[in-house]
C-alpha cells in the first residue's frame, strides 16, 4: 500500500522487491549450477533388471561398491576384501540398522560378487540390496 499526497513533503510508503528478485535470481543461478557437481562416486557399469522394489532406509545408506578394476569400496572409501567384514562389522557397531546396498560392475566375474556378498553377510547384514538399472522398454519385450 502507498501513501501519497501531491506536494514535496508527503510520504511514499512502498516495498521495493527488486532488490530481493536480484538475489534471488543470483541464488538460483549458483545453485543450478553448482548441483551437478555435487552428486560424486565411483563410476560403476551397472546391470539391466525388471524388477522395481525398492529397499527402503531411515540412516544414511551404505553402499559397498565393486568397480569394474575390482576394487572394493565403502561409500567411496577403498577396502581389501580381506578386511570388508571387519570393517563393516565395525561400522554397525553404531548404526541401529544393518542393510547394504551393492553396486557392482555388470563386467565383474561373478565369483568376486559372490564373495563380496559373502562378506557382507558374515558382517550380520540383514537386508542386502542390488542397484541396477531399469531395463529398456524394447529389451524387455524380447
Amino acid at each position: 500500500m502507498a501513501f501519497s499526497r501531491n506536494n514535496q513533503d508527503g510520504l511514499m510508503s512502498d516495498i521495493n522487491v527488486t532488490p530481493f528478485v536480484d538475489v534471488m535470481l543470483v541464488l538460483l543461478i549458483i545453485f543450478m549450477v553448482t548441483a551437478p557437481m555435487m552428486i560424486q562416486g565411483v563410476n560403476v557399469s551397472l546391470p539391466e533388471t525388471e524388477n522395481t522394489d525398492n529397499m527402503a532406509t531411515d540412516e544414511d545408506q551404505l553402499i559397498v561398491i565393486i568397480d569394474s578394476n575390482n576394487k572394493i569400496l565403502i561409500n567411496d572409501y577403498e577396502v581389501g576384501i580381506d578386511f570388508l567384514r571387519a570393517k563393516l562389522i565395525k561400522i554397525f557397531e553404531n548404526r541401529s540398522t544393518k542393510n547394504i546396498f551393492l553396486k557392482a560392475d555388470k563386467n565383474i566375474p561373478y565369483g568376486t560378487v559372490v564373495r563380496v556378498m559373502s562378506e557382507i553377510k558374515g558382517a550380520g547384514v540383514k537386508k542386502l540390496g542390488m542397484v541396477t538399472l531399469p531395463l529398456e522398454t524394447s529389451e524387455a519385450k524380447l
